[in-house]
């Protein structure tokens, strides 16, 4: 009895665990992907119209590459044999990371972009009369969309979080080091335990809701505000 109560312990701080470096992973990418991609979107929205349609058709046909790809892409340069290979990244947590970084970068980008072009297209003649600097221009953008930005954040973590196949390429699945929840489900389910895997399963539902439901909530704000 003791053995089992043990083991269930065991698990249990293991979930517990996965789920910490799901989140943390996921999160950090995240933010980086929102610091770099919300600024690219607002830029995008202040550009000349020949470079703003370019650069939306190149965010939009990354949306549409495979994240194994991408997975494939982050391996290569971080393998030994890669250019990034020195840095000894390869199976780490950091790797993952980068993959979801490339693989947020799009949707907050477009997403980004989509939540700015309301703002300056009623208030870009205005910005460009009262402030001179782009970067200002761009920053006051970004503070008349920070609800749809939010948006664009949640949506990007809910794709990192949630991401299976590039994750296992760059991290492996490590046990205690790179595995995270959607490995961890795919490992236990291969292993028939099914007790685990459900748990994980349940908790990234969970977290898939929650992120739909704020999601949600913030889009509904954005819209009763300009109602």
């Amino acid at each position: 009895m003791q053995t089992v109560y043990g083991l269930a312990m065991a698990d249990g701080r293991e979930v517990v665990e996965i789920v910490l470096l799901s989140v943390r992973v996921s999160l950090t990418a995240s933010l980086i992907g929102m610091a770099v991609g919300a600024p690219l979107g607002a830029l995008l929205c202040t550009a000349a119209d020949r470079p703003r349609r370019i650069g939306l058709a190149i965010f939009s046909a990354l949306l549409a590459v495979p994240t194994v790809v991408v997975g494939l892409v982050v391996y290569i340069l971080l393998s030994r044999s890669g250019p990034l290979g020195w840095f000894g990244l390869l199976f780490t947590p950091t790797a993952i990371i980068i993959a979801q970084v490339f693989i947020t970068l799009p949707v907050i980008t477009v997403f980004s972009h989509r939540a700015c072009a309301g703002p300056w297209a009623d208030h870009g003649d205005q910005l460009r009369l009262d402030i001179r600097s782009r970067w200002r221009q761009m920053a006051q953008l970004m503070a008349m969309a920070r609800a749809g930005l939010v948006t664009a954040f949640l949506v990007a973590f809910g794709r990192a979080v949630s991401e299976v196949g590039a994750v296992m390429i760059v991290g492996g699945n490590i046990r205690g080091s790179t595995r995270v929840m959607t490995t961890a489900i795919t490992l236990e389910t291969r292993q028939g335990n099914f007790n685990t895997a459900v748990a994980l399963g349940l908790i990234l539902v969970a977290i898939s809701l929650a992120i739909t439901v704020i999601t949600w909530w913030v889009t509904r704000e954005r819209v009763v505000r300009a109602g």
